[in-house]
């Protein structure tokens, strides 16, 4: 089988890596070709995997109209970018999986939305899960979810990534598997945040088991189904970014949290944030569908009018009492 990959970042080259080392005649893509170039000459994502060497199998395409005769396109960009990128890829008909994470703010899509109005004739899927891209690339136990709308094809993307060290479980809740991993990232942030204001255990534990309560409403609301929320893309992705130091969107809240501000923060940052446009575009749904969710409102008012984190803290802690739910 041929796969493609778009995207050389992190996990696009920590993927490259895995299906090579497994024999498949794999191809990377990026959109700066200087970059993609100097990966190649190394045979090293020094910026994003440092000391990580990837196999010399890989085919490094600088253009992406060659990726087209893939069996499988994997799509690893920005979510800013997937709507460029997909719409140049309009006549593909073979699987195209997401591994992006993030909601269209003006349609409230998630990317296989994105992916399917750009390329009508593709089956579409998405993979989704706690994985940190270096740790994947250096061979830890690992565990992710493949999701299409088609059994089969959630089956094959399974079979393809699968490995003694990368366990792929397969799902038809397509909806649930992409908000998962797409909301978590906003959670992740409010986790950063706690660690920056110098919360303890207590605090991350309460905000991670409201935050599955607060994306599954979402989901649920959104047509998914509130059992994939407790699985590996929901409880899973959530509990990784959320303790991981290696995680960019808690790094991010922590910075907030110990006082600075979001436009500086970002402007420092190497790596995307997806957190930050999933927010805005998460709350936006979230209100669309009439659906209460306090931590990503806390969280935008942080963002987006920079509010002062401990007075998030304290709205969040004295609302009006309820029922658990």
């Amino acid at each position: 089988m041929r796969v493609a990959i778009l995207g050389a970042g992190a996990w696009g080259s920590a993927l490259a890596k895995l299906l090579a080392e497994r024999g498949k005649k794999v191809s990377l893509w990026g959109r700066d070709p200087s970059k993609l170039e100097e990966i190649e000459r190394q045979q090293e994502n020094r910026r994003l995997l440092p000391g990580i060497k990837l196999p010399a199998n890989i085919d490094y395409e600088p253009r992406i109209e060659s990726t087209t005769d893939a069996d499988l396109i994997v799509v690893s960009v920005p979510s800013q970018c997937i709507a460029e990128v997909v719409g140049r890829l309009a006549d593909y008909r073979g699987i195209l999986v997401s591994t992006t994470k993030g909601i269209d703010y003006e349609t409230g899509h998630t990317m296989s939305g994105i992916m399917a109005a750009a390329c009508p004739e593709a089956r579409i899927a998405a993979l989704s899960g706690p994985t940190i891209a270096g740790e994947v690339a250096l061979g830890v136990p690992s565990a992710i979810v493949a999701a299409s709308e088609d059994a089969s094809v959630a089956r094959a993307v399974q079979e393809v990534f699968n490995t003694p060290a990368f366990r792929v479980y397969s799902s038809t809740d397509l909806p649930g598997v992409e908000l998962g991993g797409a909301v978590k990232n906003v959670f992740a942030i409010a986790a950063g945040v706690g660690d920056g204001l110098g919360f303890g255990d207590n605090a991350k534990a309460a905000l991670i088991t409201r935050a599955i309560a607060e994306m599954k409403r979402v989901g649920v609301a959104a047509g998914a189904q509130a059992e994939t929320f407790a699985g590996l893309s929901g409880l899973g992705d959530l509990t990784v970014t959320c303790f991981s130091r290696h995680s960019r969107n808690r790094t991010f809240g922590e910075q907030l949290g110990r006082g600075r501000r979001p436009k500086e923060t970002l402007d420092a940052t190497i790596s995307v944030v997806e957190g930050y446009p999933a927010t805005r575009s998460a709350r936006h749904l979230a209100q669309s569908l009439g659906v209460v969710t306090p931590i990503i409102d806390e969280v935008y008012a942080m963002l987006y009018e920079e509010k002062n984190p401990m007075e998030a803290v304290r709205d969040l802690m004295t609302r009006e009492l309820k029922a658990e739910d």
